[in-house]
């Protein structure tokens, strides 16, 4: 490889000019493969109707019997004229954003919405237009970028079954999704019931959680409801309550929340952190929701208010069981900088390693260290587990097939033991005089497919059913794992469990006949 003279380097690599070269229509299903989960896709749809100055929003499944044909998001917003709406649904088209507004890549209604419908569907009228429509369709986006004009009479009427304060009042937008991903194929046997239970209870807490401070508002609503397109008979309608991930009763600390201020080196301004000490125990939603006690500590990024990260020390220091207490808010400033790095989905924040050095420096008034607070945070977690009698035991981890819920649960009331693979369960194949089965090299618990279906009283099995019986199995097992053998009483206990629970499961074998004839 020939050497490079210094003297010869360019520090700008040199151009003869520019050429145009616009996207390939396949441009929109890369788009549309960005990683966006449900309710991280509709977060970002509620973020368009404040952004349009919404006081209500409705997020309103549509079903047809047992099957679900639509979801909207209503707003009762400025709305959008013929050109904003164009604008709106152009791919790669950017509106100008207010210095307090949510959005800023220009991307979310389209990426968020092919993401996981076949269609979208916008429709939207203001005080002074006409009601207008575009729809796209993916088939078409992947082909030519061709957009669909929706016949005004059906924009009208789609408007006027949402006037009268429903929550559209003069103006307001309607943003419809067909062909949605995640709708079960199938709704028969309960099975949509079932989706929507599960699901409204999911997106009730994330919308809860990152939209929580306007929640908390006197002027601003979301409500999910579940309606008939032909009975028009309502299954449900509620109101999501702010979840606030740092709305203790009680501080773990009496020093805490406390302030604390750094200059981070590019950044316009000083950055301001307000730690704080969660109460030891807690049962709260707002506690708990957030996810797995890793996942819970760590940093609470805003901007404009929104929640943008909920957890997490962004390479500042790893998760420790110990710091579960430990939440940092964190207002980013309004104008983007390379210091904080928002991703497109609105759910995570990338920080530069300035911020690392920024944090090192942090100070509350008093002077003491931002390591003061994690020394302080940790205590407080200790201290509680003292104050409590008893000092359980380090256990080996709940892994793969139990709900994240319940490892979150075990892991903030036991110990763990440190780089120990944790215990995973599975369904398998095995004889039926055999309920489970331990493979302690693989750290795994075999429950035997045969009884699956009786234990789940028929409904459909997941990776993380059952947890109520798995709870209990690893509450059983745990301890073979961590022994480097079985003695003989221990074996006869494994032998007697067998006996017991495969008993059980034929007697729910014969429960579930017995219903089904």
């Amino acid at each position: 490889m020939p050497r490079l003279n210094m003297t010869d380097w360019k520090f700008d690599v040199p151009t003869t000019g520019s050429k145009h070269l616009p996207p390939d229509p396949r441009y929109v299903e890369a788009l549309s493969s960005q990683g966006y989960g449900f309710e991280v896709a509709i977060a970002d749809l509620v973020d368009n109707s404040i952004d349009a100055g919404a006081k209500d929003v409705v997020i309103h499944f549509l079903r047809d019997d047992d099957r679900l044909v639509s979801l909207l998001v209503v707003d009762d917003g400025h709305g959008m004229d013929e050109e904003a709406l164009d604008v709106a649904m152009t791919v790669g088209g950017r509106r100008g954003y207010a210095s307090g507004a949510l959005g800023m890549f220009g991307t979310g209604l389209k990426s968020a919405s092919l993401s996981h419908a076949g269609a979208v569907t916008v429709v939207s009228t203001t005080k002074r237009t006409r009601t207008v429509g575009r729809r796209w369709r993916m088939q078409h986006a992947r082909a030519d970028f061709q957009c669909d004009i929706v016949d005004p009479a059906y924009a009208q009427s789609l408007i006027d079954r949402y006037d009268n304060n429903r929550p559209i009042q003069w103006q307001g937008t309607v943003v419809r999704w067909d062909g949605v991903k995640d709708f079960p194929k199938h709704g028969g046997g309960g099975q949509t019931d079932r989706y929507l239970q599960r699901t409204i209870n999911k997106l009730g807490l994330h919308l809860g959680l990152y939209l929580h401070r306007f929640l908390a508002r006197n002027d601003f609503n979301i409500t999910i409801a579940v309606e008939d397109v032909r009975t028009r008979t309502v299954y449900l309608d509620f109101g999501v309550e702010p979840l606030d991930p740092f709305g203790y009763p009680v501080s773990g600390s009496a020093d805490y929340p406390r302030r604390f201020t750094t200059t981070v080196p590019g950044a316009a301004i000083d950055l301001s952190l307000e730690a704080h000490v969660w109460t030891p125990k807690s049962n709260l939603d707002e506690y708990r929701a957030v996810g797995p006690v890793a996942d819970r500590q760590g940093f609470y990024f805003y901007r404009n208010d929104r929640l943008v990260q909920a957890g997490g020390w962004n390479n500042f220091r790893q998760p420790e069981q110990h710091l579960a207490l430990a939440r940092v808010a964190v207002d980013l400033p309004a104008v983007p900088n390379d210091i904080f790095r928002l991703t497109v989905k609105k759910s995570g924040v990338d920080t530069s390693p300035e911020f690392i050095e920024g944090l090192e420096k942090a100070t509350d008034v008093r002077g003491r260290p931002f390591t003061q607070y994690l020394a302080d945070a940790d205590a407080a977690y200790r201290e509680a587990r003292k104050r409590s009698g008893t000092e359980r035991k380090p256990v080996i981890g709940p892994g793969r097939g139990l709900a994240p819920e319940v490892r979150a649960t075990i892991e903030e009331e036991l110990p763990l033991l440190p780089l120990e693979e944790p215990i995973s369960m599975v369904w398998q194949k095995l004889d039926t005089d055999l309920f489970f089965e331990l493979d302690r090299e693989k750290r795994l618990v075999a429950l035997n497919q045969h009884y699956r279906r009786a234990i789940l009283g028929g409904r459909d099995g997941s990776l993380n059913d059952a947890p109520l019986l798995k709870s209990l199995m690893y509450l059983m097992l745990h301890r073979v794992f961590e022994k480097e053998y079985s003695g003989s009483r221990e074996k006869d206990n494994l032998q007697m469990w067998q006996s017991i629970l495969v008993s059980a499961a034929r007697s729910e074998l014969d429960r579930v006949a017995d219903h089904d004839s």
